[in-house]
């Protein structure tokens, strides 16, 4: 693992646990560190992390992401990744809430040198238990594409869709499935997480991630679809 690996994992650490202190209400945080095959774009084994803090309150819920892979092999790149994005939901109801989105996204090997969006919609929980949880999700957006090889800035507008499922399998282990669909103008991105957490002691618990990305109409060298599978160390506080 590079130095600057190091150096951003020491920063999600750093930010998941200060920002708990920029607001009042419900905290929830999470730091990940472990093994991501890919294949796609890039056929490496590499090192990733990620961070996630959520602060729930009365009205308002608010969830800040950060993720990074990053693996060189004799001084070449062979996987440079970042993702980054923010949530506010406002809370109607008990079942409702509104919802704003940004994202920005870089990655090397993608044929774009990043990837932002915002977006605004309405999201429903319809299926709420002590063991299952799922939202829905409808809404709009814009998307900016800063491509690669020719540095050409693309804009389009895409509908929303989301999936979002929760399930409590036992005490000591909980299965997500999120699914993604931004249908754009001049292209499609749809992307799968599917996840299973499992308690080890404490704060800590193991977690498989595999994820399958598809984006339409790509630059000529990208191809379409990227997979990820992830086994993480989980740190919850």
């Amino acid at each position: 693992m590079n130095r600057s690996l190091y150096s951003l994992i020491l920063f999600l650490i750093t930010f998941s646990v200060h920002a708990q202190g920029m607001l009042a209400g419900k905290w929830e945080s999470e730091v990940e560190l472990g093994l991501v095959t890919t294949r796609g774009n890039t056929d490496t084994q590499n090192i990733n992390a990620k961070a996630t803090v959520i602060n729930d309150r009365e009205a308002w819920k608010h969830t800040g992401k950060l993720e990074v892979l990053n693996n060189s092999d004799n001084d070449t790149t062979t996987a440079e990744h970042y993702f980054a994005s923010g949530k506010t939901a406002h809370k109607i109801d008990a079942k409702s809430y509104e919802f704003g989105l940004l994202s920005y996204e870089a990655d090397r090997f993608s044929g774009y040198d990043y990837r932002a969006s915002v977006s605004i919609g309405y999201g429903r929980t319809v299926i709420k238990t002590n063991a299952k949880t799922l939202d829905l999700e409808l809404g709009a957006g814009a998307r900016q594409s800063k491509v690669k090889d020719t540095g050409d800035t693309e804009s389009e507008n895409f509908l929303r869709g989301a999936g979002i499922f929760n399930w409590l399998v036992s005490d000591h282990a909980t299965f997500g499935e999120e699914l993604t669909v931004e249908a754009g103008e001049d292209s499609t991105i749809t992307k799968s997480i599917t996840s299973l957490k499992s308690q080890v002691a404490g704060n800590l618990a193991t977690k498989i991630t595999y994820i399958i990305k598809n984006t339409s109409n790509v630059p000529p060298t990208v191809k379409e679809s990227d997979i990820e599978l992830a086994v993480n160390l989980v740190f919850s506080y």
